[in-house]
């Protein structure tokens, strides 16, 4: 009788295990491990039924609150260099995966529930009449479509909300955030939506979004829209992303944004690689890449407090950031600073993690004192 019970429990396991996994799977839920590659704790949020893999470091300390917001396609475990040396300075430290993007679920595209959390949804967004600043004295006119094309959850407005939400019911206190390439555009949103619980912002190479439709060429506009729906619709979307996705791939591919090829590690590409092989990634990158609307760098600066400071740094050797743009950034009101950080590329953060670490530490004490 004895055996039958324990055979009776363990099956009883095993039929809830199967439950959890045929739940998991419907949901595209990724199974987050218990630690990163560097031993940081993985913890759960859920966010309008979404789970979301966040970290924290430094929860018991009583200095202001960082929160740090990855850059497209990437993870919060791309702050693991971070993490622990801001936690060691008295900051309580936080970093998440957006919606789509590392442990966080990813929902299918075009789904009920996708429409239903979208960031876009109850908003006015109507084209927007913006100058981006080319070079100093010289900007141009451009007309800046707010809706992704596809109506997609994968947004600017998603994210941003994402971010505020996590602030009010997980931080509890007003932050100072962090943004890296698209996470800067994402932290000027979350402040811009929530101003009375950002103190600062720090933007780390941020994301002028070339590829945006209202920068590209009329003509050229239909092309992109083109090989958009290919990608998408089409078998040659899965054949690119799993031909790009190897571990030799990702490893070439990221000896562009980094000009120090030795920081492109086995740890770097196992950290960013490995969340894109897990269910629905391949959907949800290529919704992702079919992003050419929504806000720009120039009019969300245009749209900040002048009381919110906001500090701009970028490494001189980053191929995707135009110089002439990001040093014409300080004649936006709420720029009161700009840092150049010389022999670094596109992520200063995980290639020179002590600069950029210092630089956190001295807008936090700055607008702190």
């Amino acid at each position: 009788m004895r055996g039958m019970a324990r055979t009776g429990r363990s099956l009883a396991w095993l039929a809830v295990a199967f439950a959890v996994g045929l739940r998991d799977a419907f949901l595209n839920r990724p199974r987050i491990p218990p630690t990163n590659p560097v031993g940081i704790q993985n913890r759960a949020w859920t966010w309008r039924g979404c789970q979301v893999r966040y970290q924290v470091l430094g929860e018991e300390n009583t200095g202001p609150s960082v929160v740090l917001i990855h850059g497209l396609l990437v993870n919060a475990d791309h702050w693991r260099k971070n993490l622990p040396a801001l936690a060691e300075a008295g900051l309580r430290v936080y970093a998440l995966d957006l919606l789509g993007n590392g442990y966080t679920d990813r929902l299918e595209p075009g789904s009920e529930k996708a429409a239903e959390i979208s960031g876009e949804r109850g908003r006015e967004l109507r084209d927007v009449d913006t100058e981006l600043v080319i070079s100093r004295g010289v900007r141009q006119k451009v007309t800046v479509p707010q809706r992704h094309p596809l109506g997609s959850v994968y947004n600017i407005f998603t994210w941003s909300e994402q971010v505020s939400d996590f602030i009010k019911e997980m931080v509890k206190s007003d932050v100072f955030l962090v943004g890296n390439s698209l996470g800067s555009l994402v932290s000027l949103q979350a402040a811009i939506d929530s101003p009375d619980v950002v103190r600062g912002l720090l933007l780390v190479n941020p994301r002028f979004r070339q590829e945006h439709v209202s920068e590209a060429p009329a003509v050229a506009r239909p092309v992109i829209s083109w090989v958009q729906r290919v990608l998408r619709e089409t078998p040659v979307g899965g054949w690119l992303f799993n031909a790009l996705s190897t571990e030799a791939a990702v490893t070439e591919i990221l000896k562009e944004p980094y000009y120090d090829s030795s920081q492109v590690t086995p740890e770097l590409v196992e950290v960013l690689r490995s969340p894109l092989l897990l269910k629905g990634a391949l959907e949800s990158t290529l919704d992702i890449l079919s992003y050419s609307t929504g806000p720009l760098l120039e009019q969300l600066l245009q749209d900040m407090r002048p009381e919110t400071p906001v500090w701009v740094c970028w490494g001189e050797r980053d191929p995707w950031t135009p110089l002439q743009r990001v040093s014409a950034l300080d004649e936006f009101e709420a720029v009161k600073k700009l840092v150049e950080f010389p022999g670094v590329g596109h992520c200063p953060h995980d290639e020179a993690p002590d600069v950029v670490n210092k630089l956190i530490l001295s807008l936090v004490k700055n607008i702190s004192s």
